[in-house]
């Protein structure tokens, strides 16, 4: 299965909008710190809503702790300085596919211990999307090529009289 990584998130809101987005599509969410704020931070909380007590986060002490983790999962780092579009690329279902800080991004030692550097192709002139929103479109990409989406649901039927 396809997992998030997020290397030492700085604002909590986009933590916790990842993590919500990793229990609604069942992918696992590791936090890779220090992180930019504590962990009881009450806009984490809001972000995720009821959702973080679903999500599967691992907290890691550190980018080695991390490392150790993985295994013979390929890293797979989204950048800004990647000249290959995530759109070209061939995902696997054992995929860790990780996000910078908002603020620095990952350091040069990230970069190398890749196995590929992927960006989201933009206007030129602009920095950078939101990371959360970033991280929706590639989790999306990756879980529509390795068919790892959630099955869909009927709706429930709306209250009331039938």
């Amino acid at each position: 299965m396809i997992e998030i990584a997020l290397f030492q998130p700085d604002i909590p809101q986009n933590a916790g909008t990842i993590m919500r987005l990793g229990a609604c599509l069942g992918l696992a969410v590791h936090v890779i710190e220090p992180a930019g704020f504590v962990w009881s931070e009450p806009r984490l909380r809001r972000a995720g809503m009821d959702y973080l007590d679903l999500a599967a986060v691992t907290r890691h002490a550190s980018y080695e702790a991390f490392l150790a983790g993985l295994g013979e999962r390929r890293l797979v780092l989204m950048t800004t300085r990647a000249e290959t579009p995530y759109t070209d690329f061939a995902f696997s279902p054992g995929d860790a596919i990780m996000l910078g800080r908002e603020s620095a991004g990952v350091p040069e030692a990230v970069h190398e211990a890749a196995a590929a550097r992927l960006a989201i192709p933009m206007k030129p002139g602009l920095r950078s999307l939101n990371v959360a929103v970033a991280c929706a479109m590639v989790m999306g990409e990756a879980l529509r090529q390795t068919g790892g989406f959630p099955a869909l649901t009927p709706p429930a039927a709306p209250p009331g009289p039938a």
